[in-house]
C-alpha cells in the first residue's frame, strides 16, 4: 500500500515529540511504501533532517510554509504558469475567494430566527471557496500572487465591511487586512504544490491513502486529494491544531481584528477537515473531547494513543528499588510546567523529610518567555533552600538540582529516572504527558496535576492532585515518600499499564489495522482508470490486492491482467485456483492439492 504521510514543521525535520513518534510509526510499517509530504515551519529546516531514513520511505517532498513561494514548485505548466492574469482569472479568483472569506468571516449562527447564516450554508460556502482556489491553482498556477494582491485585500476589506461580519472584523485597518492576507497566503499555499502529479510526476495521485499527521495546513494536501482523486484521508492529532493556533495567535504581537479573522479561517479549516476525514484518531480522550467541539463526528473518531520506546527503561524497571528520597521532574522548563508551585510543594516536603532532594531534569521551553522563566525558578529555590554544609569549612549544597540531558549530573535519561523514588509533574497545561509514560515504563510511583490527559494515562496508578495547588502536591509527595511498599505497588502497576497501551508495537498494530480498514471501504477510486467500465461508472474491487505486493508477484500480477483478455482470467491466477485450500502454519502458506 502507499502512503501520503502529510507533516508540518515535524518528520523528518525538526526534532521533537512529533518527530519522533512518526520516525516510530514509520519504521514500524514495514509493509507499505511511504512517501513523505512536509510542511517546514523554520528557516533552513532541512539541514536537520534525520541521517538515515528507513527503506519504506520511498520519497520526501518539502515545502516551506514561510518566506517566499518556493521557485519551480508550482501546479500547472510552465505556459500557463507564465501568463498574466487576464480578467476572467481575475473573476474567477474573486469568486472563489469571496466564498471562502465571506463564509469564515460571518459570525456563528444563532438560535432560530437570530442574525447569522445557518452552519450548513457557511460550510458549503467554505469548501466552495477552497477546492475552487485549488482547481485554480493546478489549472492556471499563480494563486499565491493573487492571494496577496489588491482584489484579494478588496474581498477582504468588503467582507468585514459587511452586515453579517465578525463584530470584531468591523474596525479591521488596511494594515490588518494586509497581515490577514499574507498569513492567508502562507496557511494556502499547499493548494499551489506540485504534488498532485499534474505535471507528469506521480505524486499524491498515486498513494492509497493520505494520512495527515496533523490538521491545519498539513491537512490540505490530503483534502484537495480526496477531492480530486477520491483518496481517502486519516487524521491523526496528538494536540489540536486550532487550540494551538488560538494559543500561539492570542501570544502573537497581533491586532483584535487580525487575531479574530484569521481564529475563524482556521475553525472553518478544522471543520471542513474533520467533515472529510474518513477517521479521525486523536492521541488522547481529552483531544478528543476539543475534536467534538470542533465539530467531528463521534462515529469516525478512534482514540489511538501515542506509541514509545519502552526497551530503552527495561533496565530500569528490572533494577532493585532503593529507599532514596528524591524526587524527579523531566521535561521543557517554561511557564505553563508551574515550577513555582514545585518549588514551594518541596518545601514543605522537606519540613516532613529533611533527607529529601529535588531533581529537575531538561532544557529550555520554546515559550518566548522560558529564558527568564528558568532564571526565576533558580533564583526562587537559591531563596528557599539556602546552600547546606555539615561545618564552616564545606562546601554546601543545594538541595534543589537543575541538570539538562548530556550533562555530567545526567547523562541519559533513563539515569534520571533510575534515581527517582517519585516522578512529579505539576504542569497548568498539558497535553499527553510523555515524561509520566516514561516513569511508568520505568516502574516509578507518580504524582501529578490534574491537567489535560494526566488521568487518562496514569489510571488510577498515581496519585494526582489539583493544579497550582503547591499543598495538595506536598501533601501527596510526602505520602509515597513514607511509604516504600505503596511506591512498588503503584510503581508495578504503572508499568503493567503502560505496555498494555503505549508501546510502539500497539501503535503500529493499531494504524496497520486502520489503513487496511479504511482501503477495504474504499477499494476503487473514480480517478483511477483501470477501475471505470465503458460508461464511465466505477468498477469495485477493480485493483485486485496483489497489485499492493511488492515484488515480483505484483509485476506478474500486472503483466498477466495486462496479456489476458478482457473477462478471462489470467493463466497464473487459473493455476493458483486449481489448487484446492490454503492453510498458514509455522510462518508460511501451504497450499494442499
Amino acid at each position: 500500500m502507499r502512503i501520503g504521510l502529510l507533516t508540518e514543521g515535524g518528520y523528518p525535520y525538526a526534532p521533537g515529540a512529533s518527530q519522533a513518534w512518526c520516525d516510530r510509526l514509520v519504521r514500524g510499517l514495514t509493509g507499505h511504501d511511504i512517501e513523505v509530504y512536509a510542511l517546514a515551519t523554520q528557516a533552513r529546516q532541512e539541514e536537520l533532517r534525520a541521517p538515515s531514513l528507513p527503506a519504506q520511505v520511498r520519497r520526501v517532498h518539502t515545502a516551506p510554509l514561510w518566506g517566499a513561494f518556493p521557485a519551480g514548485h508550482h501546479r500547472g505548466s510552465e505556459e500557463r504558469r507564465g501568463r498574466s492574469h487576464g480578467r476572467r482569472e481575475r473573476r474567477r479568483f474573486a469568486e472563489h475567494f469571496g466564498a471562502l472569506v465571506t463564509a469564515f468571516t460571518a459570525p456563528p449562527a444563532g438560535p432560530e430566527g437570530a442574525p447569522g447564516a445557518p452552519p450548513a450554508s457557511k460550510a458549503d460556502r467554505f469548501a466552495s471557496g477552497l477546492y475552487g482556489l485549488a482547481e485554480q491553482a493546478g489549472d492556471q498556477g499563480g494563486l499565491p500572487v493573487l492571494l496577496r494582491s489588491d482584489d484579494a485585500v478588496r474581498i477582504l476589506e468588503s467582507a468585514c465591511r459587511g452586515p453579517r461580519a465578525l463584530p470584531a472584523a468591523h474596525g479591521a485597518r488596511v494594515a490588518d487586512l494586509l497581515a490577514v492576507a499574507a498569513h492567508l497566503e502562507l496557511a494556502l499555499r499547499p493548494l499551489s504544490l506540485d504534488w498532485y502529479g499534474d505535471r507528469g510526476t506521480p505524486g499524491l495521485d498515486a498513494v492509497d491513502l493520505c494520512h495527515a499527521t496533523s490538521g491545519g495546513a498539513a491537512a490540505l494536501p490530503g483534502l484537495v486529494a480526496k477531492r480530486s482523486f477520491g483518496t481517502p484521508l486519516l487524521v491523526t492529532e496528538h494536540g489540536v491544531r486550532l487550540r494551538e493556533h488560538y494559543l500561539a495567535r492570542a501570544a502573537a504581537p497581533l491586532s483584535a481584528p487580525v487575531r479574530a479573522l484569521l481564529a475563524a479561517f482556521q475553525g472553518a479549516l478544522a471543520a471542513e477537515t474533520y467533515a472529510q476525514a474518513a477517521l479521525i484518531t486523536p492521541g488522547n480522550t481529552h483531544t478528543r473531547r476539543w475534536q467534538e467541539r470542533c465539530g467531528a463526528d463521534r462515529a469516525r473518531l478512534r482514540t489511538v494513543y501515542p506509541g514509545m520506546d519502552a526497551g530503552r527503561f527495561t533496565a530500569v524497571a528490572d533494577a532493585p528499588a532503593d529507599d532514596s528520597k528524591t524526587l524527579v521532574w523531566v521535561g521543557s522548563i517554561e511557564p505553563a510546567k508551574d515550577l513555582v508551585a514545585l518549588l514551594h510543594a518541596f518545601a514543605e516536603v522537606r519540613r516532613a523529610e529533611p533527607a529529601a532532594t529535588l531533581r529537575i531534569v531538561g532544557g529550555v521551553g520554546r515559550h518566548p518567555e522560558a529564558p527568564g522563566y528558568l532564571a526565576h525558578c533558580r533564583a526562587l529555590a537559591a531563596q528557599l533552600f539556602p546552600d547546606e554544609a555539615a561545618d564552616a569549612r564545606t562546601v554546601g549544597e543545594n538541595p534543589v538540582s537543575f541538570e539538562e540531558l548530556g550533562g555530567p549530573e545526567a547523562p541519559l535519561l533513563e539515569e534520571a529516572y533510575a534515581s527517582a523514588a517519585v516522578v512529579v509533574l505539576s504542569s497548568v497545561v498539558e497535553g499527553f504527558p510523555r515524561s509520566l509514560v516514561e516513569a511508568m515504563f520505568c516502574g516509578r510511583a507518580t504524582v501529578s496535576t490534574d491537567t489535560g490527559a494526566v488521568c487518562e494515562v496514569i489510571g488510577g496508578t498515581g496519585l494526582v492532585v489539583p493544579p497550582r495547588n503547591p499543598r495538595a502536591l506536598a501533601a501527596a509527595c510526602r505520602a509515597l515518600l513514607g511509604d516504600p511498599e505503596r511506591r512498588a505497588r503503584l510503581g508495578a502497576a504503572a508499568r503493567a499499564r503502560a505496555l498494555e497501551l503505549f508501546t510502539v508495537e500497539q501503535n503500529a498494530a493499531a494504524f496497520r489495522g486502520i489503513y487496511l480498514e479504511l482501503i477495504s471501504h474504499a477499494p476503487a477510486r473514480p480517478a483511477d482508470r483501470g477501475g471505470l467500465d465503458v460508461h464511465g461508472v466505477p468498477q469495485p474491487f477493480a485493483r485486485p490486492a496483489e497489485s499492493h505486493v511488492p515484488g515480483r508477484w505484483a509485476a506478474t500480477g500486472a503483466a498477466a491482467r495486462a496479456a489476458a483478455p478482457a473477462g478471462r482470467t489470467p493463466s497464473w491466477a487459473a493455476c493458483q485456483g486449481e489448487r484446492r485450500g490454503e492453510r498458514r502454519a509455522g510462518g508460511r502458506v501451504r497450499f494442499e492439492t
